[in-house]
């Protein structure tokens, strides 16, 4: 474990005389010691270069899989053991839109058309990805602990299965392996859960409604339920209208003990499925084209468990700000944090490069709360606040990994791209990271030629 940070407290004025309000200090925490060591590094192969697109790791054990798109933008997967010092990888068999009912495994131009992989609790792998409003492309392995064994399964309950995206796989606290994803499209779309029957080697519906809907007038981009220190499932969203990115509108939430009964953050129970006419919902009712995109938030609890939010919108002269929200007397209290002297207009449907990311929002140990960020104009950031959610300083942080790698490809406009790791090894103090290199989406359209020629996927690791 590491020891506590050093505080350096700069420019206390009238330190002995002064109300609190009248002093004014800012405390810099140093943390930039606290670096990542490359220990390994594997060459895994050579990969698509023309637009980004999310790829998959995930430590099991002392197993290690991954899946991806080559150089021919044909899907791969592969496996290695820990101590193996090569991964062995396999391609899926080659299916087109047109001959396998609407699926593929063959990359298209579409940035949003990332590979996941799950695990369910015998040890049998899971992987779904490469679908825009596409039917349902899922693979399932017929050996444990073997992905070269994947065999695709058209269908997994067989409704709600046509025009799916943003799959995504996660373990319940008891280990269930739940599938969920959007079925419909941007601005017309619900969140279906299923979950995974080891003893029948069947999915069923996990709830009988949807999650969340949009009641064909909108969609919710939300976060997977995530587990935190209270012990409950925490989902937080914002509602969208069209596939139009503008009008994202009005930041959600609620929590639930078993992803079965669910309840506002005032712990009222809310029956399901989520809507906007549930109003005790909405942490904040920004309206669209006010400034928040799709998952541009960031959640944590404070010290009573209660929900705490960091978040962007314009302010009122139309620039991005980051504010808070926490919880007093049954509403929600705000906060603005930031004053930049900068607007990001975002708008328009595909995938979009962004211009702002927050990276992180954590409740300390010593008490204050960080915010971490990446701003095109203010690069890597952190700002430190108060109980009072008041800004107070900034945390110095070592250069993100990747920062600092050479970009290998000649071609006008690469940048790096990595993937962390999904799942959890056995060795502690150890992160495992994909990095490769491509240029950034273009609205999910094709680029006109030259593309650059394919870069080189490597597996990091790296040691605290």
């Amino acid at each position: 474990m590491f020891r506590n940070h050093l505080i350096l407290v700069i420019g206390i004025l009238s330190l002995f005389a002064c109300t609190p309000k009248e002093s004014t200090q800012v405390i810099i925490l140093d943390e930039t010691a606290y670096t990542l060591s490359i220990e390994e590094v594997i060459e895994i192969d050579s990969v698509w270069a023309g637009h980004r697109v999310g790829f998959c790791l995930y430590t099991h054990g002392d197993r290690q899989y991954i899946a991806y798109y080559n150089a021919t933008r044909n899907m791969v997967v592969g496996q290695r053991n820990l101590d193996d010092e090569n991964f062995e990888l396999h391609q899926m068999p080659i299916t087109s839109r047109k001959t396998a009912g609407g699926t593929s495994t063959v990359l298209g131009w579409d940035s949003h058309n990332y590979v996941t992989i799950g695990i369910d609790r015998e040890g049998f792998i899971h992987l779904s990805g490469n679908m825009h409003v596409h039917p349902i492309t899922y693979f399932k392995s017929t050996v444990a602990n073997d992905i070269s064994t994947l065999v695709q399964e058209m269908e997994l309950v067989g409704t709600h299965e046509k025009r799916c995206t943003y799959p995504h796989f996660m373990l319940t606290k008891e280990g269930e392996l739940l599938l969920h994803y959007r079925d419909g499209g941007s601005g017309n779309g619900n969140e279906i859960y299923n979950i995974y029957s080891c003893e029948t080697k069947t999915w069923s519906r996990m709830l009988d409604v949807p999650l969340t809907d949009g009641q064909g007038l909108m969609n919710a981009y939300q976060t997977q339920p995530t587990v935190m220190k209270d012990g409950w499932y925490h989902v937080y969203w914002v509602w969208r209208d069209t596939p139009d990115c503008e009008t994202n509108h009005d930041l959600s939430y609620m929590k639930s003990p078993d992803l079965l009964n669910w309840f506002n953050a005032f712990g009222e129970k809310i029956d399901l499925p989520a809507t906007l006419n549930k109003t005790s919902l909405i942490v904040d009712p920004i309206p669209p084209g006010g400034g928040i995109i799709n998952l541009a938030a960031k959640l944590c609890l404070d010290d009573n468990n209660n929900p705490v939010f960091v978040y962007h919108k314009y302010d009122s002269v139309g620039n991005l700000q980051l504010y808070t929200a926490h919880t007093d007397d049954d509403k929600w209290i705000y906060k603005q944090v930031t004053k930049w002297n900068y607007r990001w207009e975002f708008t328009g449907r595909g995938s979009i490069n962004v211009e702002f990311r927050l990276k992180g929002f954590i409740k300390r140990n010593d008490g204050n709360y960080e915010v971490n960020y990446w701003h095109i104009k203010y690069g890597n950031g952190s700002i430190l606040l108060n109980n009072e959610f008041e800004s107070i300083g900034k945390v110095m942080k070592p250069e993100p990994f990747g920062t600092n790698l050479e970009i290998e490809g000649d071609f006008p406009g690469l940048s790096v791209r990595t993937s962390g790791d999904h799942g959890k090894g056995i060795e502690e103090n150890t992160k495992y990271v994909l990095k490769w290199e491509t240029l950034s989406s273009n609205r999910d359209r094709p680029r006109e030629k030259p593309w650059p020629e394919p870069s080189r996927l490597y597996l990091y690791k790296l040691k605290k």
